[in-house]
């Protein structure tokens, strides 16, 4: 099986209890680009039919989208939180990359 096919059974094995809250941390690194899109497809959707939370643990910022809440840590400790433009605007930057950045930089 490939990476992806792996990955989609993993969280298929996650869902056959139907949990409230689904639990991913860095779920898609080491996918080809399609694999990654067809799993991030897979759990938007899971999110508005079933209701379903999810806690997306991901370096990856092109997975955020704008409606998305999100928490930035920084070595641990809580530096943001919230809907993406509220943590873009709250930080000054032009994008959540931009915000990611300056909010994670280490002093």
């Amino acid at each position: 099986l490939s990476g992806g096919q792996m990955r989609r059974i993993e969280i298929a094995r996650a869902l056959l209890h139907r949990p409230s809250l689904l639990l991913l941390d860095e779920a898609t690194v080491g996918l080809d680009i399609q694999s990654r899109a067809g799993i991030l497809a897979t759990i938007r959707k899971l999110v508005q039919t079933e209701g379903i939370s999810v806690l997306w643990a991901t370096h990856l910022i092109d997975e955020v989208k704008d409606g998305d809440h999100v928490v930035v840590l920084r070595q641990g400790e809580l530096v943001a939180k919230g809907k993406v433009a509220d943590v873009v605007r709250t930080s000054g930057a032009g994008s959540i990359r931009d915000a990611f950045s300056r909010l994670s930089r280490i002093e």
